[in-house]
């Protein structure tokens, strides 16, 4: 889904979606912001507009009707009566892998060239067991990242042990 409100509003969808006691989801980073003359430092989303929910269409439709804000997203393609999905799998996998990380680093679609793909790895112990996908070859990095996607709509880089990677 989409969420049009600017990152530094009091009232993200996130928030609200999430009292109203509907699964949601998005990518959040800290940011240092000047509000009201002080510093303060706040999650705000990755990505400003996007937002998984993790409900039906017809539960989600009011709250589409209450939020003007609040808008889905449409694969390029594909008919209005038609949202934009993640499987349920593919989801689980990133948000796993993105919350059990210290500092994800995060990836629109365009930013990643296919230079930043590095080996096909396996990931043999630790929070990430079992996970397969190829490292991100950054120049100067030190640090071993696996990147893990979702298609089309963001990517993330998580730190993974070097001991625990096995070349596929």
């Amino acid at each position: 889904m989409r969420d049009l409100k600017r990152r530094n509003s009091n009232s993200l969808a996130v928030h609200d979606l999430g009292k109203a006691g509907l699964e949601v989801f998005t990518p959040m980073t800290q940011m240092i912001m000047t509000i009201g003359g002080r510093r303060q430092r706040r999650d705000v989303p990755v990505i400003q507009d996007l937002l998984f929910v993790h409900e039906s269409k017809e539960t989600v439709d009011p709250f589409v009707e209450k939020y003007r804000t609040l808008q889905y997203r449409y694969q390029f393609g594909k008919t209005k009566d038609e949202p934009m999905t993640v499987r349920d799998d593919e989801m689980e996998k990133f948000i796993f892998a993105v919350s059990h990380t210290e500092s994800p680093l995060y990836y629109k679609p365009d930013e990643i060239t296919e230079a930043m793909y590095g080996k096909r790895v396996r990931i043999m112990g630790g929070t990430l067991d079992h996970y397969e996908g190829r490292l991100l070859s950054v120049k100067g990095m030190r640090k071993r990242r696996l990147i893990v996607e979702l298609q089309g709509l963001i990517t993330a880089a998580v730190e993974v042990e070097p001991d625990f990677i096995q070349i596929v």
